[in-house]
């Protein structure tokens, strides 16, 4: 395997540090770093997918966009994984809108060396798909979530959601983006938030919002964010850390 600089930033990506050595030496020279500032669109709807993408401290969310222009979101990609490449399997098409809801870097490939990697080498065809498995898991998820949970349940899991993937509780979300993510009026996470701190579960910054008791906002989430904390658990051991 090759060491160096570029390579450990590569592994940032816990998929990406998840794979063989050997599967990693045959990527690495494909893989190219990339800036995802935030509000950065990667695909439209129906747009070709020409990249997979790693991300490493960049959080991307896959929207459903509707006619009246609203969104919501249906999956959630960062250091535990990658996008484009699910989609590729059954369209070259995107399902939806990806965007950029966490500013950071990625590594990125152009998508026909990834499926030469994995039509080729069995390895690496194992790693992403149990990877896709757990996207599925996740998107399935969220799906029900999105129909019978309220909105402050929802909110909480995108917190906990965004701060495992960041290690950090000081979780860089604006009430623009948790609407977005939501799919409500910017007015509603307002309220939803204002309750979650008088309870003593948060504490809203400039941009920011600060977890104080975490047990609490996970007690407070729904379900489905531990269901999906369980899925890449059996799937991918450590890839994403519930914790």
């Amino acid at each position: 395997m090759k060491n160096g600089p570029k390579a450990d930033i590569h592994r940032k990506n816990r998929l990406l540090a998840a794979l063989e050595p050997e599967d990693f030496s045959w990527l690495e020279p494909h893989l190219e770093i990339v800036d995802l500032p935030r509000g950065k669109v990667l695909f439209e709807m129906g747009e070709p997918i020409r990249h997979t993408y790693f991300p490493h401290d960049a959080i991307v969310s896959l929207l459903t966009v509707l006619q009246s222009g609203g969104s919501v979101e249906m999956a959630v990609f960062g250091r535990e994984g990658a996008l484009g490449f699910v989609s590729a399997l059954v369209t070259r098409q995107s399902f939806g809108r990806y965007i950029t809801q966490v500013a950071g870097t990625a590594s990125r490939v152009a998508l026909e060396w990834l499926n030469e990697g994995v039509a080729e080498r069995p390895k690496l065809r194992h790693a992403m798909f149990r990877f896709t498995e757990a996207f599925l898991a996740q998107t399935l998820q969220t799906v029900a979530c999105n129909a019978v949970h309220s909105v402050e349940a929802r909110c909480c899991r995108s917190i906990l959601t965004t701060r495992d993937r960041t290690d950090r509780d000081d979780v860089p979300l604006t009430h623009e983006t948790l609407a977005e993510m939501l799919g409500v009026q910017r007015s509603t996470v307002s309220s939803v938030t204002s309750a979650l701190q008088r309870s003593g579960l948060i504490l809203q910054g400039r941009g920011t919002i600060r977890i104080t008791n975490r047990e609490g906002l996970e007690a407070t989430a729904c379900e489905c964010y531990r269901a999906i904390c369980e899925s890449y658990d059996r799937l991918l051991p450590g890839a994403l850390r519930c914790d």
